[in-house]
């Protein structure tokens, strides 16, 4: 029976590492007879893991999706992955999983090896969350939206931009992206016949689907890149284009996609599209940055550096 119960666990491991398994494979991997195998699967499904076969030459096993969520199995690393994941979200930006959340890990610690939960301890006792002032989203919105993008669903709702003035948008959602900091659909505006990006907790009431829509190409080729760069420069009064001397690559740890859009110039410098509320702002990101540079544009903030190197000037001379 030890023997018999180990198999199941091996055969339900490949299972979730790859969905489809021929008959010949499995039986090689387990070392067992078609029928033994047959009688494996039987069990699986008797547990409610949905296996469905076919028969033939070229038959084989496939692991479906069923109506309830059977036991799941992970390496060490997976499981710590997991419950590092869902503390975060339990104390993360998305409404409606904190309780899901925290009754998960729960459920997690109460099967992990000694082995495992002292790091899921560790872990979990010395990385201290900033308390965050970043609005909330509602996880059922998000879900709503990410489903219409799988579906190709149009959708209709009531949006406030950055200055709170309210408006009713129709777009055709292609996908939700989540900077870290804030969660944001990228759709196509039917009424401005253009590409736009809207944050979800800018997003009033629920939205209303519509009809299925042809998906479109993503707009300058990546649906995060054009985010970044909508994010960076679109919604700021001063936009910024700045030769940095250092490599791309150095930079693009320190200067996230929300912050600025990077492009390799050769492999000794780059060029930064930016953008802020203030001249002060990339001044002091510019200067923190610690690699030389030049201003292109705009004018006022090149006239603003100027006039803030003479004072710094003039406060340094004895």
């Amino acid at each position: 029976m030890v023997q018999t119960s180990a198999r199941l666990l091996r055969l339900l491991s490949l299972f979730q590492a790859q969905r489809y398994w021929s008959g010949s494979e499995l039986s090689k991997r387990l070392d067992v007879t078609a029928r033994t195998l047959r009688r494996d699967v039987d069990r699986l499904r008797s547990l409610g893991y949905p296996v469905h076969s076919t028969s033939g030459i070229a038959g084989g096993y496939q692991l479906g999706a069923g109506a309830a969520l059977p036991p799941l199995l992970f390496d060490d690393d997976e499981a710590v992955a997991v419950a590092l994941g869902l503390r975060t979200a339990a104390s993360g930006g998305v409404t409606g999983i904190d309780e899901a959340s925290v009754r998960a890990l729960l459920k997690l610690e109460q099967v992990l090896p000694p082995r495992l939960r002292h790091r899921v301890a560790a872990l979990h006792g010395f990385i201290v969350p900033l308390e965050s002032r970043r609005a909330r989203v509602d996880a059922n919105l998000v879900s709503l939206l990410a489903g219409a993008c799988r579906d190709h669903e149009g959708l209709r709702f009531n949006y406030k931009n950055r200055t709170d003035v309210p408006s009713v948008r129709v777009v055709e959602p292609h996908r939700v992206v989540h900077t870290g900091y804030r969660w944001y659909l990228v759709a196509w505006d039917l009424n401005r016949k253009d590409w736009r990006t809207f944050r979800v907790d800018r997003i009033a009431g629920k939205p209303k689907t519509s009809t299925r829509f042809k998906p479109r190409k993503a707009p300058e080729g990546d649906f995060a890149a054009f985010a970044a760069k909508s994010l960076s420069q679109v919604p700021y009064p001063f936009r910024a284009r700045i030769t940095l001397q250092a490599p791309v690559e150095a930079l693009t740890s320190r200067i996230p996609p929300s912050a600025g859009v990077l492009e390799a110039i050769n492999e000794n410098s780059c060029l930064l599209h930016t953008g802020s509320h203030s001249l002060e702002g990339i001044t002091i990101h510019l200067s923190l940055l610690g690699v030389g540079f030049q201003v292109h544009e705009p004018p006022e903030l090149i006239s603003y550096m100027r006039n803030l190197a003479d004072r710094l000037q003039a406060a340094t001379r004895q």
